[in-house]
């Protein structure tokens, strides 16, 4: 069946006019083009759908049957034409993207509210999860794209690489870490450690480089979210490996940060999109506002201070702290 739009308009016209002079000036085409568009409808469908002599245009039974529903069917199809028009050219819809907690807590909130004032169109669902989880989502479609960390790179999934993103050790002002300027993983396992717990990707991350130095450590403690491993510290009870960043969280000037070297701790922060769908006008822009400006912008200064140069190296070794030193 070869029916297009233009028919089911005509058909509505001379259903609304009564007439073919006037409804083909609706429509803003000749009278015979107009005529030739209902025979097409007509043979198309094998009914006659008009009674028309040279004075008036009478609906048959079909036609009236027929015309409420195509006026309704006709009307929520140009509506949707209509809104995917504007949304592809004014940028405008909803989009959803999941996020680690440690970026969603930091980069992306003055990402997200330049990102109203250029495109008020736009409306974000942002969905925090551990890494895992952000890869599951994007998979699963339940969010447009997201922005974590991949660890194991797999054909259903793209990864545009932002920055790096630098696990440090975080302790409490007066520790015996204060003095130094950077710490080895080795030094560091002799002090009570704070990680994430195990669905996290920096324990992952952390775990995997103990292990790479034949070494077994159970953390002191064990933390769902990354505000309450650096409310451990602040209270003195020990040592957190959490990504630098972190210290954006929360307004403290009782922690500090040390750069963890041999091995660095490192995880490249990406976008996440999964292979073979197109990003809806909306989420392009979102994507798009990430590519520019997704980076650790008021902690870019303080991420150069912490990251190692030659001969910063102490001469001193790290001991093992002594039993009731707080940090």
């Amino acid at each position: 069946m070869n029916i297009d739009l233009h028919h089911l308009n005509a058909f509505l016209s001379a259903a609304r006019h009564r007439n073919f002079t006037r409804a083909a000036k609706a429509l803003d085409i000749s009278q015979p083009s107009f005529t030739v568009q209902i025979r097409k409808l007509e043979t198309e469908l094998g009914v006659r759908l008009l009674d028309r002599n040279t004075r008036s245009v009478q609906l048959t039974r079909v036609g009236r049957d027929l015309f409420p529903v195509l006026e309704r069917l006709v009307g929520e199809l140009q509506s949707l034409l209509a809104t995917t028009k504007e949304s592809s050219e004014k940028r405008i819809g909803r989009v959803s993207i999941s996020a680690l907690p440690s970026l969603a807590a930091t980069i992306l909130p003055p990402l997200l509210a330049r990102l109203k004032t250029e495109h008020p169109g736009v409306s974000v669902h942002l969905k925090e999860a551990p890494a895992k989880r952000v890869i599951d989502m994007v998979r699963d479609e339940e969010t447009d794209f997201g922005l974590g960390w991949v660890k194991e790179k797999t054909r259903e999934i793209k990864v545009t690489p932002l920055f790096t993103d630098r696990m440090a050790a975080i302790f409490k002002q007066g520790s015996p870490l204060e003095n130094l300027k950077t710490v080895t993983l080795r030094e560091l396992v002799c002090f009570p450690l704070i990680l994430t717990d195990r669905d996290s990707s920096v324990c992952a991350l952390v775990d995997d480089a103990i292990h790479s130095l034949g070494a077994a450590v159970l953390p002191a403690w064990e933390t769902t979210y990354m505000s309450t491993a650096l409310a451990l510290v602040g209270a003195g009870l020990g040592v957190a490996v959490l990504p630098a960043i972190v210290l954006e969280m929360e307004a403290r000037r009782d922690l500090r940060a040390l750069p963890i070297e041999k091995p660095n701790l490192d995880r490249r922060i990406g976008l996440i999109q999964k292979r073979g769908r197109t990003l809806s006008p909306a989420a392009e822009v979102l994507f798009r506002a990430c590519l520019r400006d997704a980076r650790p912008q008021g902690l870019s200064a303080s991420l150069s201070q912490l990251a190692p140069s030659p001969g910063t190296r102490s001469g001193r070794d790290v001991a093992r702290a002594p039993r009731g030193t707080r940090y």
